[in-house]
């Protein structure tokens, strides 16, 4: 019997972080690093990826860069490979490239940008799935990074909440179709002052209090991407061998919005 440290050690294993240049996608790399993973930093800004990567790096871990724009297909199988090139293996792939900093009526909309977030929020999620399925091995580990917009009205985010609903139903369905080969799960992170979530609700990082009270988060404070990369290891890591097909909500207590 495996002891809890055990549990959670993700020494051995090779991770894929989409998006993982800042925000919650360098805290999950972060944390799969510290952990022991080798991990493989992916996103379209080179120079910030291969800031997280060389800092992973100097903290002793494994970790490269790999310059990815999640909505090309090629670029995406190029990406997996990259990972079992470099390490040897793919073992964990965590979909959190997207986005929208666009907030407003669905008749005001511009069709542009519904196809943009589908493209990037959905499409490059399902086929981030099936690419790491593809080559990843047994007792893998993919996780979806989707938001309570998908389950319930977020009035101005039709489109962002449309993605995440399809996210959402994705990570359900290959759950069960990739079982029990792979473990297929999902985080819904919350109020976390991201450049990209700042953007969205209107407000800079010296309106941080007026973010606080706005969400009315029963713990008190903000979330960090330390805490969404937390959850993402625990659901990757041993601990979690016998969970898939779910959604973490990670919120603070609010209520998903």
């Amino acid at each position: 019997m495996p002891t809890a440290p055990e549990l959670f050690t993700m020494a051995d294993r090779v991770a894929v972080i989409t998006g993982g240049g800042r925000g919650i996608g360098q805290g999950i790399a972060t944390a799969f690093a510290e952990a022991g993973a080798a991990v493989v930093v992916a996103a379209r800004r080179t120079a910030e990826i291969e800031t997280v990567a060389a800092s992973i790096r100097d903290a002793g871990g494994r970790a490269i860069a790999a310059t990815t724009d999640v909505t090309d297909d090629d670029a995406v199988e190029a990406l997996a490979q990259a990972a079992v090139d470099e390490f040897g293996k793919l073992t964990d792939w965590v979909n959190n490239a997207g986005g929208s900093p666009l907030k407003v009526p669905a008749k005001e909309l511009p069709r542009a940008e519904w196809d943009r977030t589908l493209a990037l929020n959905l499409t490059a999620v399902y086929v981030g799935c099936l690419t790491a399925e593809r080559h990843m091995e047994d007792g893998g580990s993919i996780i979806n990074i989707t938001s309570g917009a998908g389950s319930g009205p977020v009035p101005g985010s039709a489109h962002y909440g449309a993605s995440k609903a399809g996210t959402n139903s994705i990570t359900w369905t290959l759950s069960a179709e990739f079982a029990p080969r792979i473990r297929v799960n999902a985080v819904a992170p919350g109020a976390i002052p991201t450049e990209v979530m700042l953007t969205a609700v209107g407000h800079t990082e010296d309106e941080l209090d007026e973010v606080l009270e706005k969400w009315n988060i029963p713990l008190g404070r903000l979330g960090t991407p330390q805490d969404i990369g937390a959850a993402c290891l625990y659901l990757a890591s041993d601990a979690a061998s016998w969970v898939t097909g779910e959604i973490l909500r990670v919120g603070g207590g609010a209520k998903p919005r």
